[in-house]
């Protein structure tokens, strides 16, 4: 990419990117870094017009997910705080990831965004 002098990265956050996680503080942890990550790659790549940016999406139905889902309390406790009401679909995230990728974010860097239905609002 450098020697291209463009380039696209997008990174995959969480909402840990943002907050303390529940009961997984090594995966929170974890997610704080990929947001740090990001951020020091986009200025440090900038130069070479890479853009970097991550994307952190909010409760998402998956296999990974369907413990929580399963667990009646825990899974009401998420959809009170999302404003839209529901668990994304994997496919929500396809709009993000194509305009991360596209000319259309050439000056969007170091931003990670979240796919969340509001929850961050909350």
């Amino acid at each position: 990419m450098a020697k291209q002098k463009s380039g696209k990265i997008i990174n995959i956050g969480s909402m840990l990117s943002f907050q303390g996680g529940k009961f997984i503080p090594s995966y929170t942890a974890s997610k704080h870094g990929v947001a740090g990550l990001t951020k020091s790659f986009a200025s440090e790549l900038g130069a070479y017009n890479i853009q970097v940016n991550a994307i952190a999406p909010g409760y998402i139905k998956t296999a990974n997910t369907a413990p929580i889902r399963a667990d009646k309390a825990r899974n009401q406790e998420i959809l009170d705080r999302i404003p839209a009401g529901h668990w994304a679909e994997p496919h929500e995230l396809m709009g993000v990831a194509v305009f991360l990728a596209s000319k259309a974010s050439d000056y969007v860097s170091g931003h990670i965004l979240a796919v969340d239905g509001g929850y961050l609002v909350r």
